[in-house]
């Protein structure tokens, strides 16, 4: 797996994917938070706190996680070197985790420069200090779950074709539909709204955001990555096979 992740890695910074991604993620933020005037600007909001960035990460990523795992498979197999992956002497397993923390890797790297938001908002606080750091942990152990569900996603669909649009695409949908999705669905079903938005990744991701880590929530968010990285492996040895 070591040497899955390290190629990874690699291949991340080799070219310009790397610094584009934690550049694009980076600039989204600093411009919808700090510069455009409205909801998400956190100089007009009033409030020293952070929620204008935890509401909006959770969308851009959804384009961005599968911008970075789109290639994951989909380019193995367009290459040809996917038999020759699947041949190499480690199990598929670690193939796969190997992949699935490597685009991790990347997508935490872009997330640590906003860590400097944390002082910004202290520092601006009246007083100064004050500032929610239970929910902003929180909200932090959150995006971190939920990006492990979202990368997990995109290692799945970056199987189910060698063209990496339709990958990107199908990755996109299926993360819309795992974080929005049950919550949109649930205004629908009068008597099970909280039910039906339980399988969604938006109710966990907003509970954690209170500042308590449910053990609840952690589960749901693993239980979403194990689901779609053994689907994933599923998918490589029926392709082994």
């Amino acid at each position: 797996m070591k040497s899955i992740l390290l190629r990874e890695i690699k291949s991340f910074f080799g070219s310009p994917i790397g610094y584009l991604v934690i550049a694009i993620f980076l600039l989204l933020n600093g411009l919808f938070l700090w510069v455009f005037e409205g909801d998400f600007n956190i100089l007009n909001s009033g409030f020293a706190d952070l929620s204008p960035f935890f509401t909006l990460s959770p969308w851009i990523l959804i384009f961005l996680i599968p911008a970075v795992t789109m290639r994951s498979f989909s380019d193995e197999q367009k290459q040809g070197t996917i038999e020759l992956l699947l041949t190499k002497p480690i199990s598929i397993w670690e193939i796969v985790g190997g992949k699935f923390l490597g685009a991790l890797a990347l997508i935490i790297i872009a997330l640590l420069p906003t860590l400097i938001y944390v002082y910004v908002i202290s520092s601006l606080g009246m007083p100064e200090g004050n500032i929610d750091m239970g929910s902003t942990i929180g909200s932090y152990f959150g995006l971190l779950f939920l990006i492990s569900g979202y990368t997990a996603i995109g290692i799945f669909t970056s199987t189910l074709s060698e063209n990496q649009i339709v990958a990107f695409i199908l990755s996109v949908f299926l993360c819309f539909i795992f974080y929005f999705g049950f919550t949109g669905a649930s205004s629908f079903v009068k008597g099970a709204e909280d039910l039906i938005a339980s399988f969604g990744m938006d109710s966990h991701f907003k509970s954690m955001s209170r500042g308590v880590i449910d053990t609840r929530d952690v589960l749901y968010f693993m239980s979403v990555a194990a689901l779609f990285l053994s689907m994933t492996v599923y998918k490589l040895k029926s392709l082994k096979a």
